[in-house]
């Protein structure tokens, strides 16, 4: 069946492959602006991206026509190909092979946007990795708390 209406908002946090700072400011919003393309040409919508130099987080309303593990997919598979085509980094660069997607309510999207916003200044106070472990531990409770 057809999906006409949606409400599908997904927070994504891509990794450079062993959590390598390769994304140089110099070129981080040229990668900004060709990731939301690709948002945009797959049907979706992109509220917020900040690339930092080893991690990637974007908010987006999606197609009910691609699943978080598509959209990833093409996400990552079409800027690695514009990051090497373009030499935006020294090497060979390289998404790992998973990511995180994490579903967001219609009433968070501002704070969650004002979220990605900021990175440059949140990441002064908290790493890459206690982030990522804030984030599964309040994703895990909410997943447990349903489950009992």
């Amino acid at each position: 069946m057809r999906v006409e209406y949606n409400n599908l908002y997904t927070h994504f946090v891509f990794t450079v492959f062993n959590r390598m700072p390769l994304i140089l400011e110099k070129n981080r919003q040229r990668i900004e602006k060709y990731m939301t393309g690709i948002v945009n040409n797959n049907a979706c919508h992109l509220y917020a991206i900040y690339a930092n130099p080893e991690h990637v987080h974007c908010l987006i309303s999606r197609s009910p026509g691609l699943d978080e593990e598509s959209l990833a997919t093409i996400i990552a598979g079409s800027s690695e190909r514009f990051i090497n085509e373009n030499k935006l980094c020294v090497g060979l660069f390289q998404w790992q092979q998973t990511c995180s997607a994490f579903s967001v309510s219609k009433r968070d999207i501002a704070r969650v946007c004002d979220y990605i916003f900021n990175q440059k200044e949140h990441h002064t106070k908290q790493s890459y990795q206690d982030e990522y472990e804030t984030f599964l531990k309040f994703y895990q409770q909410t997943i447990n708390k349903k489950s009992k």
